[in-house]
């Protein structure tokens, strides 16, 4: 019997997507095979979400994937059933797929950079979607592509569509893959981390626009590990765990009154305001502290030392788009940092969160406005001066693995930071790297491993551990925890305060997660539309807000208890 002749499933007329009994395996260098899915099932029905949870590793990427017959080269799947619609989905040949993906079933991947094409318009991304499936003529699909751009919420669609991936930022970058996605108004949406970096009044559209779906018949699976997002959206959870389901149930059942002690740490991890000088997850008592592998900090012996440590002063900063309108990207910021303390800065895609580090970092020049580090100059100073305090700033991204040069190890990456950092101590520079990592919580044999190869909570150690081979005073981190799963996002965050108590370390932390902001921060900056328009701490910021722009922000903001609120009122 080949594929085209499998049979149908005789399942009742709701259900859309049938699992029961799923291995995933894949092929090892050694010549074995390796099981990422063990025996996993569930059921999807007409108008129903259901959510997949777990850490990085735990096989959820990996079932959603095979259920669109993307699990990847080298891989094995078996299934007592894997049916859409009563079709089975085994052993169907990539003709048939390229039929079912995007009409019937609609796939949000996880990372938009890499899935967008970056040398097409986004636009012309989404016209291909019509176009594969021979839907309209040129116009109306180029039409259609604006419609569906501002539906997802994405500002000046007309003006996106003709951008560029890498001329987005990664909130729009999201919503245009999204947009792609459902452009065919598929019956089944399979999403991927759908939100992962997104602020909150954005991903509130893209949460809005899902239950949308939801409430018209439409049914999601959904993997997140937002449990905000998994509360609000799904009537079913799953926890996976190696591979497997280790719970099940309910929303209210799984979040309210967890069974399995993994789901307790999952949810335990969840940071927010209620978390604010708590640990997030438990503590390693294996791991030396910072104390004891950095030696004292050297002064700046500067009669500035007593100030504060970077300053930004009325900073502008203006860029041309497609259209050559040229538009405030930062409009008169400003705001200080203190020694041995937390900004955060918080706002939407397109506030100007991340062209602020950049100025803060002096990697772009105002226009206008200074920026002072230590009480000296700073973006103004020349070259050489700049060079002579460069180590004592550095910055984690959030991609760090874009960040690494692809020809190097993690040791030749670290070694590279600390003998710019010190080049005196080149001759010691291995012995520093063992303790950077023995700081961070890796092996010592993760010295001759390649990043791409790591996992994604690991590799932002080696950029944590590569940001402190300076002993800088101040860490930029830009978006750093926004693409980690929350067990992996609470170890992050736990290990950057205890850096911080022992280094006296300060950090400009940029996030849209107003839930780790609050966690982390000593003081807040709300940006909106290149300005900052509220300051104050991080308590009186989130309690007792003054700008309308800040409140906005705070009610789109998805929390667990609110969250279930929110979906038992849209349950008939």
């Amino acid at each position: 019997m080949t594929a085209l002749d499998a049979p149908t499933i005789d399942r009742p007329d709701d259900v859309l997507i049938d699992v029961v009994g799923l291995d995933v395996s894949f092929d090892t260098p050694d010549g074995g095979r390796k099981h990422i899915v063990k025996d996993v099932g569930f059921t999807l029905r007409r108008g129903q979400c259901v959510a997949l949870v777990g850490e990085s590793g735990s096989g959820k990427s990996v079932t959603a994937r095979s259920i669109v017959g993307l699990a990847g080269e080298g891989s094995r799947v078996s299934a007592t059933t894997l049916a859409l619609e009563g079709e089975s989905l085994l052993g169907r040949p990539e003709s048939w797929w390229r039929r079912v993906r995007g009409r019937r079933v609609g796939f949000v991947l996880q990372d938009a950079l890499v899935s967008l094409d970056p040398l097409r318009p986004v636009g012309k991304e989404i016209e291909e979607a019509y176009q594969l499936h021979g839907v309209g003529d040129r116009a109306s699909r180029r039409a259609a592509a604006i419609e569906v751009l501002d539906r997802v919420g994405v500002p000046e669609p007309d003006v996106r569509a003709r951008q560029r991936a890498g001329e987005l930022s990664g909130g729009l970058r999201q919503r245009a893959l999204i947009a792609s996605a459902i452009a065919l108004d598929p019956q089944v949406i399979i999403a991927d981390e759908p939100t992962t970096a997104l602020d909150v009044t954005v991903q509130a559209q893209i949460l809005g626009v899902l239950e949308g779906m939801i409430a018209e018949g439409r049914s999601v699976v959904l993997i997140s590990h937002d449990l905000a997002v998994v509360a609000r959206l799904a009537d079913e959870v799953l926890v996976m765990q190696d591979g497997r389901i280790v719970e099940s149930g309910t929303t209210d059942q799984i979040l309210d009154d967890p069974q399995h002690p993994y789901t307790r740490q999952l949810i335990d991890a969840v940071p927010s305001e209620h978390t604010k000088g708590t640990r997030l997850a438990p503590e390693d008592p294996s791991r030396r502290s910072a104390s004891e592998l950095f030696p004292p900090r050297a002064s700046l012996e500067r009669e500035a030392e007593r100030g504060h440590l970077l300053e930004v002063r009325d900073v502008v900063k203006s860029y041309r788009g497609p259209d050559r309108v040229s538009r405030r990207a930062v409009d008169g910021v400003s705001f200080h940092l203190d020694r041995g303390e937390t900004l955060g800065i918080v706002g939407e895609s397109g506030s100007g969160k991340s062209t602020v580090a950049r100025i803060a970092l002096s990697l772009v020049r105002p226009d206008s406005g200074d920026v002072l580090f230590g009480g000296a100059p700073w973006t103004t100073a020349s070259q050489s001066a700049q060079r002579a305090v460069r180590r004592g700033i550095s910055v984690v991204y959030q991609d760090p693995l874009s960040s690494f040069d692809p020809r190097w190890r993690v040791g030749r990456i670290l070694e590279d930071a600390v003998r710019l950092g010190d080049p005196g101590r080149a001759n010691r520079s291995r012995e520093r790297v063992v303790e950077l990592l023995e700081m961070v919580g890796l092996a010592e044999a993760s010295i001759d491993v390649w990043p791409r190869t790591l996992s994604g909570g690991q590799r932002q150690r080696v950029a944590i551990a590569r940001a402190l081979a300076t002993n800088p005073e101040v860490v930029v981190l830009d978006e750093a925890v926004s693409a980690l799963d929350v067990s992996i996002q609470a170890q992050i965050l736990d290990l950057l305060q205890d850096l911080q108590a022992q280094l006296g370390v300060s950090y400009l932390f940029i996030s849209h997660d107003l839930g780790v902001i609050h966690h982390m921060s000593d003081r807040v900056v709300v940006m909106q539309h290149g300005r900052a328009v509220e300051q104050g701490t991080a308590d009186d910021v989130f309690t007792r807000p003054k700008d309308p722009y800040t409140r906005q922000l705070l009610e789109s903001l998805p929390r667990l208890q609110y969250a279930r609120l929110h979906q038992a009122a849209r349950r008939p």
